[in-house]
């Protein structure tokens, strides 16, 4: 049966969501709160596990056109540059994990769903239209919007964020702990960077209390860098703060000259506070759910958040289509398909920030040792720590 599905939030998980459901025979209406369509950032990794999802709606050969796919998997000494290991992501590791390994910028990909969701649902997408909460029966449910405006359908999907007014209205006030981590991200055209440019490799430079990831974006004309330094005194959580090219620096001085290369040439340097979220005890109410941010943000070191987004997307729009007339029971079966899987990757993700930040000395010595030898002696350990990760398929469920 064809549900008439209401969608908050037109960012990657909620465009996904809406393609997702469009896929199983339903009708979607996506309400974004944003004026223009767009998501604010820089690149983004699309690892093989969410690949899948867009090689069932027919997505793959545009993602790959517009963005870019790396030579290896790489991590580096922060400061020196010394490699700890370089497995190449070759044709056969591909094969193991099922799908592509892809970099692109978070508002290319955007476009990417929007546009294929105009072409299948014409007119689905409504701007400017700020999802505040919910009132619901037990045959529908209404998003309430802002200037006292509704909308009534089905199924409501909270796709809104770390700051979800869904989540807020169905869980109560958001209990957030800040990491004592706060990020740079930047982007710079390759062009101006030179011989220090950054590997095509997806890169991970570690150091005491810090980290740097760099790849490479747009079939590689852009370069990307996330820097994320530990830091006490911050409360912003904002996306959109802006920084200053002299703190960056600061924040990474002595580091290798591939990282201040890339901190001193880029235009602008966006900062923000990284906080952490324990898993939530529902992501449903009656015929409410959330997906992506909204119900379990990840920290950036597993590089998950948006993939997590996407897995949920496609295993909710499968119950749904299985709901035989029972909608909020399919909603409780897809928050118990992917409340283990999402809490193991946000632990992994916690567990990454110690891992990348080592203190020099014996700290380094011990965990950096096993892995240089074995991305020298036997990558394929590597590629297998990966297996669990990357070879998931929620196509195939």
């Amino acid at each position: 049966m064809a549900l008439n599905i209401i969608i908050a939030g037109g960012g990657i998980g909620g465009l996904t969501a809406a393609l997702c459901l469009n896929h199983f025979g339903h009708r979607v209406t996506v309400l974004e709160q944003a004026e223009h369509l767009g998501d604010v950032g820089a690149g983004i990794q699309i690892r093989p596990n969410a690949m899948k999802v867009f090689d069932k709606l027919g997505l793959t050969s545009v993602i790959l056109a517009k963005g870019f796919e790396p030579e290896a998997l790489e991590m580096r000494l922060g400061r020196s540059g010394g490699n700890i290991f370089k497995v190449p992501l070759t044709a056969e590791t591909l094969n193991r994990w099922g799908a592509p390994y892809v970099h692109i910028h978070r508002a290319d990909l955007v476009d990417i769903l929007s546009a294929a969701l105009e072409q299948a649902a014409p007119g689905s997408i409504q701007l400017s239209q700020k999802v505040t909460g919910y009132n619901q029966t037990e045959t529908d449910i209404t998003a309430r919007l802002v200037h006292g405006k509704s909308l009534t359908g089905d199924i409501l999907i909270g796709s809104d964020g770390i700051h979800s007014a869904v989540r807020a209205q169905m869980l109560g006030p958001d209990q957030a702990t800040f990491t004592g981590c706060v990020a740079w991200r930047a982007t710079v055209t390759m062009d101006k960077l030179g011989e220090l440019a950054p590997p095509a490799t997806a890169c991970v430079w570690v150091g005491p209390g810090r980290h740097a990831v760099t790849y490479q974006l747009r079939g590689g004309q852009l370069a990307n860098l996330v820097a994320v330094v530990e830091r006490s005194n911050w409360t912003s959580e904002s996306w959109t703060q802006h920084g200053t090219c002299e703190a960056a620096l600061e924040d990474f001085a002595g580091w290798h000259p591939i990282i201040r290369n890339m901190i001193k040439t880029a235009d602008q340097h966006f900062q923000w506070a990284l906080y952490d979220r324990a898993p939530l005890p529902k992501w449903t109410d009656g015929r409410a759910a959330l997906v992506g941010d909204a119900c379990h943000p990840m920290l950036p070191f597993a590089a998950q958040g948006a993939v997590m987004a996407i897995e949920d997307a496609w295993v909710l729009a499968d119950q749904l289509s299985r709901a035989e007339g029972h909608p909020a029971a399919a909603l409780q079966t897809y928050f118990k398909t992917r409340i283990k899987r999402t809490s193991k990757v946000q632990a992994d993700a916690r567990k990454n920030m110690k891992i990348f930040h080592k203190p020099a000395g014996i700290g380094q010595l011990a965990t950096y040792s096993p892995m240089w030898i074995a991305g020298r002696f036997v990558p394929a350990i590597i590629r297998a720590n990966r297996d669990k990760l990357y070879a998931h398929d929620v196509t195939a469920a």
